[in-house]
């Protein structure tokens, strides 16, 4: 690769990095696997790159390899990784504020979803992408997005209409951080 194609690439990831990883963080609920499936996906940017044209769809296709990259981990069964007791350093989460308590709920409930219900969720309604992106990203017909779609948000309506406010309600949105 050239200097000038390798500049530009690292400036790229650097830029891109921090949306991936909380992308790929709401996919798989945990930082550390979003961190590798993002450097998988940015590993997958690399190779392709100089055949790329950068008009802008650069973001699309690192965004489309750390989908397929979080989507090839989930096939992967022998890989995960269980921690053999809880971290004593680490909170609980019984014991935060109402803000981190309803984020966590929701990232609760998103590991509920099969993985591709959870992209679907996740492109729809945290990366705004309309029902063609989104079937673009995952290399399915829109039809598929929206029964994917309307399944998983059945299945998120029927945890939280089971919980005791009956909505998940996110205090102070503007400060929040994902």
């Amino acid at each position: 690769m050239k200097q000038a194609d390798e500049t530009a690439f690292v400036e790229f990831a650097q830029t891109a990095r921090p949306r991936l990883r909380r992308t790929a963080y709401l996919l798989c609920g945990n930082w550390d696997l979003a961190s590798d499936h993002v450097q998988e996906g940015l590993i997958r940017v690399y190779v392709a790159w100089p055949r790329m044209r950068r008009t802008g769809g650069e973001h699309a296709y690192a965004r489309r390899a750390v989908l397929s990259a979080f989507l090839d981990a989930t096939r992967k069964r022998s890989s995960k990784e269980y921690a053999t007791q809880a971290d004593a350093s680490l909170s609980s989460g019984e014991d935060v504020a109402e803000s981190v308590t309803a984020r966590r709920a929701l990232m609760m409930a998103l590991e509920t979803l099969p993985p591709r219900q959870r992209a679907c969720v996740v492109l729809r309604y945290f990366e705004d992408l309309d029902v063609a992106a989104t079937a673009t990203a995952l290399g399915c017909s829109q039809g598929t997005v929206k029964s994917q779609t309307s399944r998983a948000l059945d299945s998120l309506r029927s945890i939280f209409d089971e919980s005791p406010t009956g909505e998940l309600v996110v205090i102070n949105e503007g400060t929040s951080s994902w």
